[in-house]
């Protein structure tokens, strides 16, 4: 660095002192130029603060509260979630056996199955739990159904349609647990 820039960061170290300077004696003067307030106003301006503090602080504690009870009903609708989703794997179980059972001659056993079935699948749907409606031909729509694989469409027709469902869908309440997964046709 050379001694011209010295000269020059000194000089305008200088002149920001001397500007602070003044800009201090102004404020000086400004509060001299107040006027006193008296102790009446100071504790109404307080009162005003803390009322303003206290209202802020109520309605963020209102929010808490609104905020936590939608979460804790949100829990208790999805609350056994886990358990249902656990059960989807039995209720195919079933379905197969029931296409099974349906080609014996043994019509008691298959009536005792779809007892059973229809059973906890009634239990199920108390708790919320509903089968999305899915058959071959309808439109394959990638937010509602899984596509496994793509296989050539019998017709011109079943092009993007679904041609198979191979596992059902479900939803509990709103939420899709497990999307149908379908077969579609090109």
């Amino acid at each position: 660095m050379s001694d011209k820039d010295n000269t020059e960061e000194l000089d305008d170290t200088l002149l920001n002192d001397n500007e602070a300077d003044k800009a201090e004696a102004q404020i000086g003067n400004a509060e001299d130029e107040a006027p006193e307030l008296s102790a009446e106003q100071i504790l109404q301006d307080d009162l005003a603060k803390e009322k303003d503090k206290f209202l802020r602080l109520f309605a963020e504690f209102e929010n808490y509260k609104k905020r936590t009870s939608k979460e804790r009903m949100e829990l208790f609708k999805t609350a056994g979630q886990e358990v249902i989703v656990s059960l989807l794997p039995v209720i195919d179980d079933f379905d197969r056996a029931l296409l099974e059972l349906s080609k014996s001659d043994d019509k008691e056993t298959t009536k005792g199955i779809q007892l059973i079935s229809g059973k906890l699948m009634d239990t199920l749907k108390s708790k919320g739990l509903e089968e999305l409606e899915v058959r071959a031909g309808d439109t394959f729509n990638a937010d509602f159904h899984e596509a496994i694989t793509q296989i050539p469409a019998p017709s011109e027709e079943m092009k993007g349609k679904i041609i198979d469902v191979i596992e059902k869908g479900f939803k509990l309440g709103d939420k899709i647990i497990r999307h149908p997964k379908v077969v579609v046709g090109n």
